[in-house]
């Protein structure tokens, strides 16, 4: 059977894959476009198990959003390059819009999720790994579901938060989310930062005190040592915190103005935690002249 232009047309339209991979399926299926299909299939399974282990610290964090319910998903790519590509970010939206509609609970169920067009979110994966020819990977999810006050933002593709409050406005949530994504603070208030953090502190406030304060009474010496820590949860706790867009209040005064509270928070930034590969080009160079 001739392999026409309009056969390959409709093959990459169906598959996503490239002109080359879908001519190469007709002619190897005798020109049965569904034979070419499940080919593509299969081959596009086996790249994508082939760089399933190849370290995926890249991509972007897309987000979803409803009113009260809102999802931010993390997908990974090897590299930047990749993490812009069209087809990589038309997948990536469309997950998250899937995990948000579907309310998918976790990873797992996430990628075993129905996908626009036909197949699972996996399968949609394994075709996008055979596309862009790098590692993909679905990997995590942050979710909120409820009715209060949602802020949602993403900064750059790079950093997602959600922020949920209750009371205030859109406009708060929004600000508030925005403040978590540059500051980054590491607990919600005081009451969350652990003992044993604030012990070592107080250790480490106490060696920092001159010998002419250590002289003073035990309770003059207390307030100095505890202004120290103070100043420290300050620095690491939201409502502590000099609140990004007003430097002149803090996030707790920004919050209270509008009558709003804090109900807790999700940050997840690209790759963090993902021991990413350190290329030494010199000895790269160096190697492939024979000087190494």
């Amino acid at each position: 059977m001739e392999i026409t232009a309009g056969l390959v047309k409709e093959l990459r339209e169906r598959s996503g894959a490239g002109m080359m991979e879908c001519k190469k399926a007709l002619t190897e299926n005798a020109g049965n476009i569904e034979a070419a299909m499940e080919h593509l299939r299969k081959t596009g399974l086996a790249k994508a198990d082939k760089k399933a282990g190849r370290v995926a610290a890249e991509g972007r964090i897309v987000i979803a959003q409803n009113g009260g319910n809102a999802v931010l998903v993390e997908v990974n790519s090897e590299t930047d390059f990749v993490g812009k590509d069209d087809n990589f970010v038309t997948f990536a939206n469309t997950v998250a819009q899937i995990a948000l509609e579907t309310g998918a609970a976790d990873v797992e169920a996430l990628k075993a999720a129905a996908y626009p067009g036909g197949g699972t979110v996996e399968e949609a994966r394994q075709a996008l790994v055979a596309k862009v020819g790098e590692n993909v990977q679905v990997r995590r999810l942050a979710a909120v579901k409820g009715t209060n006050n949602v802020g949602g933002y993403v900064h750059g593709g790079r950093i997602g938060v959600l922020v949920e409050i209750k009371g205030g406005s859109e406009e708060i949530a929004r600000g508030v989310a925005m403040h978590i994504a540059a500051m980054n603070p590491a607990y919600l208030s005081a009451a969350q930062v652990p003992a044993e953090f604030l012990a070592k502190e107080k250790e480490i406030a106490l060696g920092q005190v001159s010998d002419k304060d250590k002289t003073k009474p035990a309770d003059i010496l207390e307030k100095i040592i505890s202004g120290k820590v103070n100043k420290i949860v300050s620095e690491i706790t939201l409502v502590g915190q000099a609140y990004a867009l007003d430097s002149n209040v803090t996030v707790e005064a920004a919050l209270k103005k509008e009558g709003a509270e804090v109900l807790g928070f999700q940050r997840i930034a690209v790759g963090e935690g993902i021991e990413k590969k350190e290329d030494d080009f010199a000895a790269e160079v160096m190697k492939q002249a024979g000087l190494a």
